[in-house]
């Protein structure tokens, strides 16, 4: 019979000259015993409950007078194959006899006795602080369980295992629940995405942030411009070598391309025959560079439509600014169509008669005054409009226009008929303040002169739009208007008023205005919002600090204000003298060496360090020409200035601007119906 044998512990009698041994315990039959094995002699053969295994404790036979020879065969450290003997009696209770002829030798189905074998091997070694060796058999054999392949495990070890499955298990579950967190957040972030998402341009879906587009986005659409551009240059080079056949296939395939580009901005706009298109401009291509390509040509071909778009877009540009001032410049057809209807109602119903002022009013500081210069009906009748509906006491504000002998009679017959509630509305003409004459105002004497006529109206104008002059911004007819130049003459047009506010009339006022009258201007003349940023709109954006009378008396970087909102203490006015500064400094600038024509250039030397700087929240401006103003501010600004060419009255304004001003056009008004005046916002 043949036994397998193992020791959780080294013996002593295995320990031969220090020499660590090996202890190789192999299974056999009988039939199959060699020279490696161990063998018992003289033994039965024992079989047990579990499966062919007993503990050697267990054993009857084995047990009492008859002891049992175990021979052992090792190789020690020379190699050499020793052998020796041991009794069963000396094997501790861990070793288990095996049944060679049993099937299923090597396999513990029974849980018990595993559970056994743990307890007593375990109790052992405990007792003398040693450790398990494992004994490593049977592996190779069809359906071993693992625990024998780790016959004994301690327990140390087995809280280890408990507390790493554990540990792992926490890690697993914080895993997920991390994973689930990140998920959630992904969707909520996709879905605030989407409901901000914009389908109104196709090809560009995308929910996620920008740097996330593909790179190759339209690339049919810009394939396609390439493809003309090389098209007209090998046209170009045909054309000169005499190869009209190919010219004609080049310029033909240029605008088949042309038509299906159209106006497409991605591929998603182009026409469903446009990749046809490029593959048959690309075969073309092709063609021609097989017959006519040369670097140096191609090179000179490619620098002259270069030079030629450069010079083309020049051209655009001054065209551009041209018609952009021109527009600026003209007055809308329904605008001119009010004031006719306007006039001809007013001496038709006779309502010259019908005017109830109070006079009392026009003249009481007590009250809160406002003088509008303006010969535009609508644009007037908005900035009123906008102070009277944000007023608290629409009563105590009196409104003070002035406009020209053309449009006087119009303004007079709409602020009858549309008189804003509470409010008293004062309009006079211009050409009635005798006193404003070329004796007595500098501006009116230099536009009398041959120079101004010269510059204004001189012969030799360009006569295409192409060849306009550089500083056509400053022939705008508004130059020549004394409107622009009556705010130097408020004390004169206003002899018993202490405070007055001048207003724009591209304003529209957002807030109560009643507080400006509360603010101590600490002995300043003007009151406005200064508008220099940086480096933008000093002092030396104005004026000719080249001039010594410039640079000698005024700072470069001195900050800027603007026009439009303005609160004028005019009996610091009266003790100053500034319509006499404005006088002498206007006399020094009749050859405009100082700065150009305008209003504002004139109003910052009048008014030089006595400027009180208002708080910015009263006066945004920019409204006329920048689309990217800051929204809150716009939103919380008292007073919105709509300075530039795109006046809220054009077809040329910032739509999301326009809407601003119309809300308080009377779009119902019979006059503005008439005259087909609607505002598109």
């Amino acid at each position: 019979m043949g036994f397998g044998c193992r020791s959780s512990c080294s013996y002593r009698f295995l320990l031969l000259n220090s020499l660590q041994v090996t202890l190789l315990v192999l299974l056999v039959r009988a039939e199959n015993l060699d020279a490696g094995s161990l063998i018992v002699s003289d033994t039965p053969n024992i079989q047990s409950n579990a499966g062919g295994y007993q503990r050697p404790s267990d054993c009857v036979q084995c047990n009492g007078k008859k002891d049992v020879d175990i021979i052992v065969t090792y190789t020690d450290a020379s190699g050499a194959i020793q052998t020796s003997t041991i009794k069963s009696k000396d094997l501790s209770p861990s070793w288990v006899w095996e049944g060679p002829d049993d099937k299923n030798h090597g396999l513990l189905r029974d849980s018990k006795v595993q559970e056994d074998l743990f307890q007593e091997g375990t109790s052992g070694l405990e007792g003398n602080n040693q450790e398990f060796t494992y004994v490593h058999g049977l592996g190779d054999e069809p359906g071993v369980p693992p625990f024998l392949e780790d016959r004994l495990i301690s327990p140390p070890k087995l809280r280890r295992r408990k507390m790493r499955k554990e540990r792992r298990d926490m890690r697993t579950a914080e895993l997920i629940r991390q994973d689930t967190e990140a998920e959630k957040q992904m969707e909520t972030a996709a879905i605030e995405r989407s409901k901000q998402f914009k389908n109104n341009v196709r090809g560009k879906y995308s929910i996620w942030r920008r740097e996330y587009d593909n790179q190759n986005s339209d690339y049919t659409l810009k394939l396609m411009q390439d493809q003309i551009i090389m098209a007209k240059v090998y046209g170009s080079i045909a054309w000169s070598k005499n190869d009209t056949e190919l010219y004609e296939t080049l310029m033909t395939q240029v605008k088949e391309n042309q038509k299906v580009l159209g106006e497409a901005n991605s591929d998603a706009e182009l026409d469903p025959s446009a990749l046809e298109k490029v593959k048959e401009m690309g075969h073309t291509l092709a063609v021609a560079k097989e017959k006519l390509y040369d670097c140096a040509l191609m090179a000179r071909k490619l620098r002259a439509m270069l030079q030629s778009t450069e010079e083309n877009v020049t051209a655009k540009k001054k065209q551009s600014a041209f018609l952009i001032q021109l527009a600026a410049k003209m007055l809308p057809r329904p605008l001119h169509c009010l004031s006719l209807h306007l006039t001809t109602d007013y001496f038709m119903q006779d309502h010259a008669n019908k005017e109830a002022l109070d006079a009392d009013k026009l003249e009481d500081s007590a009250l809160y005054h406002y003088a509008i210069f303006s010969d535009n009906i609508l644009a007037a009748s908005v900035v009123v409009n906008s102070t009277v509906l944000h007023a608290k006491e629409p009563e105590k504000h009196v409104f003070h226009l002035v406009t020209d002998k053309l449009n006087f009679v119009a303004m007079k017959m709409w602020f009858l008929v549309n008189a804003p509630k509470g409010a008293t509305i004062q309009v006079e003409n211009i050409d009635d303040f005798k006193w404003l004459n070329s004796s007595y105002c500098s501006v009116l004497r230099q536009l009398e002169s041959a120079r101004i006529k010269e510059y204004y109206f001189k012969v030799n104008r360009p006569s295409t739009i192409s060849a306009g002059d550089d500083n056509l911004k400053y022939r705008n007819p508004k130059y020549l208007s004394m409107l622009n130049h009556l705010r130097f003459y408020l004390p004169e047009v206003y002899p018993k008023l202490d405070k007055i506010l001048f207003l724009d009339d591209d304003i529209v006022v957002q807030k109560d205005l009643t507080p400006l009258w509360s603010i101590d201007m600490q002995g300043m003349v003007n009151g406005a919002v200064e508008t220099c940023k940086e480096s933008f709109h000093r002092f030396d954006k104005y004026l000719n600090f080249s001039h010594p009378m410039i640079s000698q008396n005024f700072d470069p970087s001195a900050c800027g204000w603007a026009f439009g909102m303005n609160m004028f203490d005019l009996k610091e006015w009266k003790k100053q003298n500034m319509t006499g500064v404005y006088h002498w400094w206007q006399d020094m600038n009749e050859d405009r060496t100082l700065w150009k024509l305008g209003s504002l250039p004139p109003g910052l030397i009048t008014f030089y360090n006595l400027t009180y700087p208002l708080d910015r929240s009263w006066h945004v401006l920019g409204l006329g020409y920048d689309p990217a103003l800051n929204e809150t501010e716009i939103e919380h600004a008292a007073v919105i200035h709509f300075n530039g060419n795109y006046k809220p009255w054009l077809d040329l304004a910032i739509p999301k601007y326009k809407k601003r001003w119309s809300e308080f056009v009377m779009l119902d008004n019979p006059y503005l119906q008439r005259c087909k005046l609607g505002v598109n916002d």
